[in-house]
Order: structure tokens, then C-alpha cells, then sequence
């Protein structure tokens, strides 16, 4: 492989692309179904590893088809990067949660705000635990992607066992943060 090393986004594109040639759009709308849950990827991204990995000879376009779309396939070169990539150690994970980062400066929060957000939060995690569940349940999983969805509701259960913490830590924080809340309205003083 010349130039770059392969980075984690570029060997999902190559591992979707072990199961046949498919489209850059086809490559976001698998990477979207399949890992969007935990590896996120954006359309321009998709089409620049593309673009890296065409010149380095990691795969090949394919007869532009319909709307100006060329179908990619892996080349032995790419083969070969994507089996070293997997093979490498993965890394160190980086936890990027926007609650976190929102509850990280929630002292300049109004207490009632946060409890909005952490029940919008919520309703979400809890939304997609049953949703995890029910892929689960479907028994329609091979072995290895089925270990992700059970990640997936570990990590559900988990983040709704803190939210539920978060209800204990904030009590009635809303209550006397709303009763010396400085108001606005200058008939009331």
C-alpha cells in the first residue's frame, strides 16, 4: 500500500466492500445501518477514503452507472491492507458524548433545563435499548455482529443506570434552583 497508513474509517469501507462492489452511496447507507451506532461516518468522508484509497490502488471503480454513481471493488493490495489493519492492535477508545460535555458545564445551567435534557436522553437510550433488544431477539445475527448489538445494550443499560444516578444527584435541585432563579419581569421583585 503506498502513502498513508490505513486509518479505521478507510478499512470499514474495505471490510463492507469483502462482500462485493458497491457505490459510494452504497458504502454510507451500510456503514450508516451496520456500525453507525458506534463508528460514526460522514458522506464526505466516505467519498475522500474513496478518492485516497483508488490512488493508492487499494480498490478500483468500476463503469459509472446511473446518476454519475461507479461501483468500487477491492483489489488484492486492499485486501491485504484491510487484513493488516485488523490485525493491528485497535487503539485506545475516545468517548465523544455530547451529554457528558453538557453536563460537564451544567452549573451554568438552569436545573430545570438539565432535567429536559436528561429526560429527552432518556426517552432516547431507552428507545434504542429495545430496539437492540429486539434485533437480538430476531436471532437473524451471524456470531460476531451480534457480540456489537450486545455491546450496544450493555452500553444502553449502562448509560440509563447513570441517568438514573443523575435523577438521584439533582433531588430536588429544580425546585430550589427555579425558587432563586434571578426573574426578569420587573413587576416581580
Amino acid at each position: 500500500m503506498a502513502g498513508r497508513p490505513l486509518n479505521a474509517t478507510a478499512a470499514s469501507l474495505l471490510g463492507f466492500l469483502h462482500e462485493g462492489p458497491k457505490t459510494g452511496w452504497d458504502l454510507v447507507t451500510t456503514a450508516q445501518e451496520r456500525i453507525g451506532k458506534f463508528w460514526s461516518l460522514t458522506t464526505s468522508q466516505v467519498y475522500r477514503e474513496l478518492s485516497a484509497m483508488e490512488r493508492d490502488g487499494l480498490i478500483e471503480a468500476g463503469e459509472t452507472g446511473p446518476r454519475a454513481r461507479k461501483p468500487y471493488a477491492l483489489t488484492d493490495d486492499g485486501r491485504r491492507a484491510f487484513a493488516d489493519w485488523l490485525e493491528r492492535d485497535p487503539g485506545p477508545e475516545n468517548i465523544r458524548h455530547p451529554l457528558l460535555l453538557t453536563v460537564a458545564f451544567a452549573e451554568h445551567l438552569p436545573a430545570h433545563r438539565l432535567v429536559e435534557i436528561l429526560a429527552h436522553y432518556r426517552a432516547e437510550h431507552e428507545r434504542q435499548l429495545s430496539e437492540y433488544e429486539q434485533l437480538l431477539a430476531s436471532h437473524v445475527l451471524p456470531d460476531y455482529p451480534a457480540a456489537t448489538v450486545e455491546f450496544g445494550i450493555a452500553y444502553e443499560r449502562a448509560v440509563l443506570s447513570w441517568l438514573r444516578g443523575m435523577d438521584e444527584r439533582l433531588g430536588g435541585a429544580v425546585n430550589a434552583a427555579d425558587r432563586n432563579a434571578p426573574t426578569t419581569d420587573p413587576d416581580v421583585r
